[in-house]
């Protein structure tokens, strides 16, 4: 019920301390006597009786939109002011000078000051209202899709802060804006790169179908190559679907990790014996070190598991004969760094801010001829982003790559 009527009370205790004080003030500097200051005080309270009464028939009315500029808004208020102190003047003055040569000068000083009042308030008026129209048109130029319209901060009043809110709001659609691009382009590469991936094998598939239909491979030998290009290309697929699958998750929020304490030791040395045949096979040296510190870590043994097999094998097909690839993993605070180094071709520096991008391929590091549809790099950091922690990359184009992962431990 109070804040209902909050203003209308401010109101009304306004008037009775402007009456009060304005009785201490002649009392004190006139010390009239008690019969006059009774007159002045009946005066005084017909006055303020008439305004409070005046000012809430305007509030019910809702004066302050009538108008439909604020300009007028304004003016009319200071209208309202000025015909307040002139009537309270008259009324007074009327009934308590004598000389009717000081109530015309006094009429005349009243009307004059009322009037600069007036001027110095159209003044005040128009200066707000150029300061509301400016923000006016900058939602204006918004609303149209300029987003580099920005307002001008002046002063320290509630209009200044609230062109500085404005000009934050401007920032913050900027950002949502250019991200909104980059996830359309996102989408569109992703569409792109999976129709090409899915393209590939699946004409290998349909030409090895239709050969093998129309009888055009008689041999055993012949129909068993057939068979197992078949069996690699659906592989693909399978391992394509996946992955996409997996980015589907990551992308939702939707990635569930079981994270329980464990040996990272053991996780590293599982991956290297599981990947030390490749690495056998293609010549390479595979060796890991964990320092006696690491262990236990909280994370998902098989999800972590993942992103190791994935970046160790990148390492060994970018890696030729006779080079190595080293997994180390050590302590550093309150994280876990791992590292997967290799000595392999190493990565160009126009590639390197982008292997993380999904289906992206640079000139070696994410070719088609080396394996991978180019989303293995992408799933491994959403994977490690979804612990908590963070893969970076360095690499030196001809001295090798360093893949390095930062858990919380």
């Amino acid at each position: 019920m109070l804040k209902r009527f909050a203003l209308q009370i401010a109101f009304a205790l306004g008037i009775g301390a402007v009456l009060i004080t304005a009785l201490i003030a002649i009392q004190v500097i006139l010390a009239p006597p008690p019969e006059d200051l009774r007159i002045l005080l009946g005066y005084m309270l017909i006055t303020s009786l008439g305004s409070l009464g005046a000012g809430y028939i305007l509030y019910r009315l809702d004066w302050w939109r009538w108008p439909r500029r604020i300009f007028y808004t304004f003016l009319l208020g200071l209208f309202f002011q000025s015909g307040v102190v002139f009537f309270n003047v008259w009324l007074t003055a009327r009934s308590m000078l004598i000389n009717q040569h000081d109530l015309e000068v006094t009429y005349v000083l009243l009307l004059f000051g009322i009037a600069v009042g007036i001027v110095f308030g159209v003044y005040a008026a128009r200066v707000l209202a150029l300061r509301i129209r400016e923000l006016h048109h900058a939602a204006q130029r918004i609303a149209g899709g300029d987003l580099s319209t920005r307002v001008a901060v002046k002063g320290r009043d509630e209009l200044a802060d609230l062109s500085t809110t404005f000009n934050r709001m401007i920032v913050q659609l900027e950002n949502t804006a250019r991200q909104r691009q980059e996830l359309d382009k996102l989408r569109r590469d992703l569409i792109a790169g999976a129709s090409h991936d899915l393209r590939t094998p699946l004409t290998s598939m349909r030409v090895v179908i239709e050969a093998l239909a129309d009888g055009l491979v008689e041999d055993a030998d012949s129909r068993q190559r057939y068979l197992a290009s078949l069996q690699a290309d659906i592989a693909s697929l399978s391992k394509l679907i996946d992955e996409l699958f997996e980015l589907a998750q990551i992308d939702a929020g939707g990635l569930k990790l079981e994270r329980l304490p464990a040996s990272l030791r053991d996780l590293i040395s599982d991956v290297i014996m599981r990947l030390r045949p490749l690495a056998a096979k293609q010549q390479v040296q595979l060796d890991g070190a964990v320092a006696p510190e690491v262990d236990p870590v909280t994370l998902d043994a098989a999800k972590l598991e993942r992103v190791l097999v994935n970046l160790i094998d990148n390492a060994l097909r970018h890696t030729s004969a006779h080079g190595r690839v080293d997994v180390r993993a050590e302590r550093v605070g309150h994280q876990v760094r791992i590292q997967v180094s290799d000595t392999g071709s190493g990565i160009a520096p126009a590639d390197l801010p982008y292997v993380f991008d999904r289906f992206y391929r640079g000139d070696q590091s994410r070719s088609r001829a080396t394996g991978g549809a180019g989303l293995g790099l992408a799933i491994a950091k959403g994977i490690v982003e979804a612990h908590g922690g963070t893969i970076e990359v360095q690499s030196e184009r001809g001295h090798g790559t360093t893949f390095e992962i930062r858990l919380p431990r």
